[in-house]
């Protein structure tokens, strides 16, 4: 499988993953309790920065984020068909500010020191005896390492579709990439269970 992270020298790659990560939770917070449009472009420009510092070309860097931000954009369009522009604006810059970050912070953490940062903060949950802290670490792990062979695979089944020669369309789309996606995330849970890895809550 692939991974987002991409390897580098900037500073973020050489900032710890813990301030990355709590800064990204707080930044999702912070974007959604603000509706002014100012301070959501201020932040705008803070994340294009940050994303862009990560050193990728930005051929790749545009082509990582198409398929999120087309979604975005429909979320938006969405919104306006039922709210005020400005309604829909503010969903619109929330939502690429948040993807922009969290693009950046995935692109300079391994999935392994996100693991190790998440499990770490969900060890105290551990007390209540409804969580195993090393479940979630490796929840996230996986949702990390799906994301872009999802996004592989969504590309791998248009240009199946291009070389018969049928138009791609969303529908002829998702149900092959949902089919494929369920069948890989059948495997590998059946081999995280073979390897005795996921600890069930008795």
């Amino acid at each position: 499988m692939q991974s987002l992270y991409v390897e580098g020298n900037s500073a973020l790659h050489r900032l710890s993953p813990r301030p990355k990560i709590f800064a990204l939770f707080v930044l999702g917070f912070a974007l959604f309790l603000s509706d002014n449009l100012a301070l959501l472009a201020v932040a705008l420009l803070v994340t294009v920065f940050a994303y862009r510092s990560v050193g990728m070309p930005i051929r790749e860097s545009t082509a990582r984020l198409k398929p999120i931000f087309l979604t975005i954009a429909f979320v938006a369009l969405f919104t306006l068909i039922f709210n005020p522009w400005h309604d829909a604006l503010v969903t619109l810059l929330r939502l690429t500010s948040l993807m922009l970050f969290a693009a950046a912070v995935t692109a300079t953490t391994t999935i392994t020191q996100f693991m190790d940062v998440i499990t770490a903060v969900a060890r105290p949950l551990e007390r209540t005896g409804w969580v195993k802290a090393d479940d979630i670490g490796l929840a996230v792990g996986l949702v990390l390492r799906f994301v872009p062979e999802i996004v592989t695979r969504y590309h791998a089944i248009g240009e199946a579709h291009a070389a018969r020669g049928l138009k791609v369309r969303p529908t002829t789309m998702l149900i092959p990439l949902i089919i494929l996606t369920l069948r890989d995330a059948d495997n590998i849970a059946a081999a995280i269970d073979a390897r005795g890895i996921r600890r069930h809550v008795s």
